[in-house]
């Protein structure tokens, strides 16, 4: 009881600072976002993958979009701002967009080719006036492929990949097209276009302040007829903290949460909030390094993935590898996943450690953010189960975005000078995200993100041979082979796979929960 009204009580001194319903009829959601900070506006959103919902989705279309109305099977892709896309047959590394012809900027002006090609420049071309490095930053290694591009026509682009990619289609889900008219309206200012941006998308950004809630209006012109928001407003709150959150959707301040503390689910559920998750194609993990000098080529962690699971109150499912059992990708990994101390702490005494003379080590972390789960009680817990085998983890602790640069630079970086693991959450969708830019060598860090300077040349043939064939089944075989190696070879510690929990308010009656880390705003409604 003493705990219910502590929770009460909070959320009753949190209210004051958030945004109320307005009293005329329009329709207004209140958002508590995982987040320290609204995501970057300006087309190509930092803060990672889980961004991608808040302010990419939202204002923005890519060529190739995923399909996430549907919330019983697995998404697939579906045209976006492209309407088709195929390669030459005679020159298979030449990909022709065919583009969707009548679309608008927010701001009026037209999209066409010049408009790919100018944001395409934008993030990959240090030498255009309208290069932004912050931007680029945050796509450059999702486009691994793009070797060059050009204009064919008004309504068709061709890009053409350094080798022949039958996964590329995968990385234009990345890429989104910002205005080039309203740049130049705004000065050829990025951080003016942050706050007045114009893209495709089916909102319209109306307010921004940083750190503190970002309001999207709905864009009654969009070309997607179906994908026309089903609210008038949608009202993003920076609400890092798992209770804060909880508290203020206890004290009707906000309409509905990601990632609420999961401790307080029965409370949630008894104050009639609705409980929404799905199979994600996610992984909570620790990516080691396995430079020389590191101590992970010889020693192994214990982990209890079912005690994690119940920290989180079943809110996440033991993690086998990369991706989940019933993956196509799986394959049959002779390595089992499974808690064993005794024989984690003998690969430690073999080492050189123990207990009472424990492995020392650091490992880089965030705070918090979008999918990142419950992040400190996470490794909190994880910490004193290490303990138990002689390793002893300090963590850096920092905010989400200063974590992507240290994993963007790579282990061997000097920027991680002394820190042997990162702990961010990956996507494991598609080919590229779940298998080939974290264990192909040709994506060691800085290239791609391969942090930890992995490489096992069967993996990086069985991935070559998969991006050379465009028969699905033929892909689906070979990317299984590699995921087996790399569960045997325990390139990470995967721990457990998000289900991607959401808490919603009796306000909420419509809100498709896909099978993805990407989720479709639009569908959220309160009729």
């Amino acid at each position: 009881m003493r705990a219910r009204i502590s929770i009460l009580l909070a959320a009753i001194a949190i209210g004051a600072g958030l945004p109320a319903l307005p009293a005329q009829a329009e329709s207004v959601v209140r958002y508590g976002i995982s987040m320290a900070d609204i995501p970057l506006t300006t087309g190509q959103p930092d803060r990672g993958a889980g961004a991608y919902q808040f302010t990419a989705y939202t204002i923005y279309d890519p060529l190739v979009a995923w399909e996430m109305d549907v919330s019983d099977r697995p998404g697939k892709l579906v045209p976006g701002l492209a309407t088709e896309w195929k390669v030459d047959d005679k020159d298979k590394t030449k990909w022709r967009f065919t583009l969707r012809k009548g679309v608008k900027f927010h701001d009026g002006s037209d999209f066409n080719a010049d408009a790919v090609i100018w944001n395409l420049d934008k993030v990959l071309n240090d030498k255009a006036p309208q290069f932004d490095k912050r931007q680029s930053a945050q796509v450059k290694t999702r486009l691994p492929s793009v070797a060059g591009y050009a204009k064919i026509d008004d309504s068709t682009v061709e890009i053409t990949t350094k080798t022949v990619d039958s996964f590329f289609p995968y990385q234009m889900l990345w890429f989104l097209v910002s205005s080039p008219a309203q740049y130049e309206k705004l000065g050829k200012d990025w951080d003016k276009f942050a706050s007045q941006p114009s893209g495709t998308g089916p909102f319209k950004l109306t307010k921004l302040v940083p750190r503190e809630p970002a309001e999207l209006s709905r864009n009654a012109d969009y070309w997607d007829k179906k994908r026309i928001a089903k609210v008038d407003k949608l009202i993003l709150i920076p609400m890092p903290e798992a209770l804060t959150r909880t508290n203020a959707l206890l004290a009707g301040q906000v309409d509905l949460i990601e990632t609420p503390a999961p401790d307080a689910v029965p409370q949630l559920k008894s104050a009639g909030m609705r409980i929404v998750d799905n199979i994600t194609p996610h992984v909570w993990n620790y990516h080691l390094s396995v430079l020389p000098g590191s101590p992970w080529t010889d020693v192994r962690l214990a982990i209890d993935r079912d005690a994690v699971v119940g920290l989180m109150n079943g809110l996440a499912k033991p993690a086998k590898g990369q991706v989940d059992p019933s993956s196509p990708w799986f394959g049959k990994p002779s390595f089992e996943l499974k808690y064993d101390l005794a024989a984690a702490k003998k690969l430690v005494e073999e080492a050189g450690y123990s207990k009472d003379k424990p492995l020392k080590t650091t490992f880089i972390i965030a705070q918090g953010g979008t999918g990142q789960m419950l992040s400190l009680p996470m490794n909190e817990f994880l910490q004193q189960s290490f303990k138990e085998i002689g390793i002893d983890v300090d963590f850096k602790v920092v905010e989400l975005e200063t974590l992507y640069t240290h994993w963007r630079k790579g282990a061997a970086d000097e920027m991680n000078a002394g820190i042997t693991a990162n702990n961010i959450a990956y996507v494991t969708s598609d080919p590229l995200y779940a298998i080939v830019r974290f264990f192909h060598s040709s994506q060691v860090a800085p290239v791609g993100v391969n942090w930890g300077g992995y490489k096992n040349p069967k993996v990086d043939a069985l991935i070559d041979e998969a991006k050379q064939t465009f028969d699905a089944a033929k892909q689906d075989e070979l990317l299984a082979q590699a995921h087996s190696l790399i569960v045997d070879d325990a390139a990470l510690v995967w721990v457990v796979h998000d289900t991607n929990p959401h808490a919603l308010s009796p306000r909420i009656k419509k809100f498709v929960q896909a099978q993805h880390w990407f989720q479709d705003l639009t569908t959220i409604g309160v009729e």
